[in-house]
């Protein structure tokens, strides 16, 4: 018996008495991708990106851990739910314009110590001053640079379009103007290296674009090393009391943490182990989220058809973006019709082994956005359920 059918025997068992569609975490890979995180980090703290998560329970075990450290959160609104419900350390990845948040904020002593928001424009300081009312707390700041990789003077980019602050330059006269402003404190710099954390560089079947991405990484790694010590002593001859500099990702853990500069490692995406993650050749994990739809038709000889299952991920639109039939092996699917809203036909000769009410397990493309699709996350240990949590969308939150 393979390791997948050893997992589908479990994961059968341990949901036997449940219906799907249904959602599970296997505990034992979740654990293990949690040492592999602080392995790779070598030392320096991981802090756990809430976006790949998206359940409090699974948060709460995780920072138990040695070697984790914080929360980074991806809208206000959850940084302080999150310090309300008792994270104490939370650092909000995106800039915001939610007025009511803002206010609540800069008015509460305990949100104000707890949550550090980004900015990289004046406008948003501005935004939050004027938001504030009546609140007086100082407002901890954290500065994004952009990571790009720019080539041939700026004419070709490479990374996320994030923040417009670039150069050291740009970057020290943004922590000046926080400085020139009361009731805000910088505290941290950040620096999301997404086109070399999120994304693989061992494509299957495409060996040449491999050697390219792995190529551009290493070019990227290179450049955004020293740029990023340089943005570091920028900011620290203003603001010489720095809490922290956070990079990374789970495709970049071991790189960034090399780096002198950063403090600490961002992480999230690496606990679950979805399909994006399948294509490094930094690290490989175990899949530890994944979901199951139930056989409800068998059209024909070498076909199944199970309810639902459409959940594509977010970015942008192509077949990576969409879950893949996982236990049984074999399974794919039906080119004309694909994962479909109500139903999802699937071919190959595993499907005549299927009765109508089997499972049929899924992995989905990204990390924390299944659990936008579920209310509970049902945590397996061996071939048992051991508890069954609520996602975000189970408490009642959905935050985007």
């Amino acid at each position: 018996m393979t390791a997948r059918a050893a997992d589908r025997t479990r994961f059968d068992r341990a949901t036997a008495h449940l219906d799907a569609p249904l959602a599970i975490v296997d505990l034992d890979a979740f654990d293990a991708n949690a040492d592999d995180l602080v392995r790779r980090a070598d030392g320096k703290p991981v802090r756990v990106a809430s976006k790949s998560v998206r359940c409090r329970a699974l948060l709460d075990r995780v920072l138990a851990r040695d070697g984790f450290a914080g929360l980074m959160s991806f809208t206000l609104a959850e940084s302080l739910w999150l310090a309300r419900s008792g994270f104490d350390d939370v650092l909000l990845a995106y800039p915001s314009a939610d007025r009511a948040g803002f206010a609540e904020l800069a008015s509460d002593p305990k949100l104000a110590a707890a949550v550090t928001v980004m900015v990289d424009d004046p406008a948003q300081l501005a935004l939050i001053d004027e938001a504030r009312g009546g609140g007086r707390e100082v407002v901890r700041v954290c500065l994004e640079l952009d990571t790009a990789l720019k080539l041939f003077g700026g004419r070709v980019r490479v990374g996320a379009r994030r923040s417009p602050l670039h150069s050291p330059a740009q970057v020290a006269d943004m922590a000046r103007a926080v400085a020139r402003r009361p009731g805000f404190k910088v505290v941290g710099i950040m620096a999301y290296e997404g086109h070399v954390a999120g994304v693989g560089d061992a494509v299957a079947g495409r060996p040449l674009r491999s050697r390219a991405i792995r190529l551009m990484q290493a070019t990227a790694r290179r450049e955004l090393a020293e740029r990023r010590a340089a943005v570091v002593r920028a900011v620290r001859a203003v603001v010489p009391d720095l809490e922290f500099v956070n990079g990374g990702g789970t495709g970049s853990v071991q790189h960034t943490a090399a780096e002198d500069a950063v403090t600490e490692i961002a992480a999230g995406s690496g606990l679950y182990v979805p399909r994006l993650f399948d294509n490094y050749t930094s690290f490989s994990g175990r899949p530890a989220a994944l979901f199951a739809q139930p056989v409800v038709r068998r059209p024909g000889v070498g076909v199944v058809t199970v309810l639902g299952g459409g959940y594509p991920a977010s970015g942008a639109p192509g077949p990576d973006r969409l879950p893949v039939p996982y236990l049984p092996e074999g399974l794919k699917y039906d080119p004309q019709e694909g994962p479909g809203e109500v139903q999802t036909p699937l071919l190959g000769s595993p499907a005549d082994d299927l009765l109508v009410g089997d499972k049929v397990w899924f992995r989905h493309a990204k990390a924390g956005e299944l659990c936008e699709r579920f209310d509970t996350l049902h945590l397996i240990e061996g071939d048992t359920v051991t508890a069954t949590v609520p996602t975000y969308r189970g408490e009642g939150h959905t935050f985007l």
